[in-house]
């Protein structure tokens, strides 16, 4: 199941909360000690710079695979999501030498050190997200690379990534999403489970286990397998996109209520899911998107959790950053205390590595 610390940050005590989290999930993804201490460091700087510079927010911790899709080792995903008020010169943020005042004194550029990935997104008067991936030595192969240059652990051509949200901040999430790569293919799946909590959990998980024993199989196919993999459970709203990389196709199918809009070039295109619950009731014809794909080319995939007309990213400089970053702000800017969240919410994003965009 879909193991989330989703750790409100408003107040001094809930620190430790963070820190605690990104243990737990260390844990979890089967990190060593002082993999371990660095995740604990990077939670505990985050979760105080919310504090410190945007009067609180959110983060959000959990075991996932990394963003090429090829390795089945966890790293562990720290972000940090708030309102606040923005930062005005984030390069000097990001730089060394420049710490929190009352904080540990690590600041973030430390904190891209000792991550494998870290990526940050700011608009003044908006606030600010940051993210973090964690991994030990079968996840990784050492630090982040400079800011320039591609991600040491990300295949050529596409990244995936995403978040999690639990509903009313559940322990687990009956949303999941997955990622795997084999040779030329990357198929990306969404799943949400029917309803919330535990039962819904089993369900997507076992939907993302199928899809790592399955991921060959064209979408369609793929999802008929998944239909028989999910009877005995509450079933779940699936959509599964398959990239062919050397071909440049991407071909998209889905049944239930999960959302997704592809990129191209300047508009945001819809792929339509058809109506079902995968292990209760798939219908009968499943017919496939199909669309190119190319460097400019970027594909959400979510579930209901994320309200009907939330809107696409428009700032430009979210189409070359990291899909999880990507994911964050998207479901930061699609929320308001005039929107609660009724659901499990998750979105994933699949884009070119940034060795290949334009």
């Amino acid at each position: 199941m879909t193991r989330v610390w989703d750790v409100p940050v408003h107040d001094s005590t809930r620190v430790r909360d963070a820190r605690v989290a990104a243990e737990e999930a260390a844990a979890l993804a089967g990190l060593d000690g002082p993999r371990t201490a660095d995740a604990a460091l990077v939670a505990t700087e985050l979760a105080t710079n919310l504090l410190k510079h945007a009067r609180g927010g959110q983060l959000l911790v959990e075991a996932v695979p990394a963003p090429g899709g090829r390795s089945e080792a966890l790293l562990v995903q720290i972000v940090a999501v708030d309102h606040g008020p923005g930062m005005s010169d984030v390069p000097a943020a990001l730089g060394d030498g420049f710490s929190t005042a009352g904080s540990l004194g690590a600041g973030l550029g430390t904190c891209r050190r000792l991550s494998d990935d870290f990526d940050l997104h700011s608009v003044l008067g908006r606030g600010t997200v940051a993210l973090a991936r964690i991994g030990g030595a079968a996840a990784s192969h050492g630090r982040r690379a400079p800011a320039d240059a591609p991600s040491p652990h990300s295949p050529a051509a596409v990244l995936a990534g995403g978040v999690n949200i639990p509903f009313r901040g559940g322990e687990c999430s009956g949303d999941a999403w997955t990622c795997v790569r084999d040779g030329d293919l990357l198929t990306l799946m969404m799943a949400d489970g029917l309803g919330h909590g535990p039962g819904a959990a089993r369900a997507s998980a076992a939907a993302v286990a199928e899809v790592r024993r399955s991921a060959h199989l064209p979408p369609a196919e793929l999802l008929r397998r998944l239909d028989g993999a999910l009877r005995g459970t509450r079933g779940a709203a699936v959509g599964v996109a398959r990239l062919d990389l050397r071909a440049g196709r991407l071909r998209f199918a889905g049944i239930g209520n999960i959302g997704a809009r592809l990129r191209e070039g300047d508009s945001w295109r819809h792929l339509i899911s058809r109506p079902g619950i995968v292990g209760v009731h798939r219908p009968t014809t499943l017919p496939e998107t199909e669309a190119d794909w190319a460097a400019d080319r970027l594909l959400v995939l979510h579930s209901d959790g994320l309200p009907s007309r939330w809107a696409p990213p428009a700032d430009p400089r979210l189409l070359s950053a990291d899909p999880a970053l990507t994911a964050a702000v998207t479901v930061r800017d699609a929320g308001s205390s005039a929107r609660p969240v009724r659901d499990d919410t998750a979105v994933a994003v699949l884009s070119p590595s940034p060795s290949d965009r334009p």
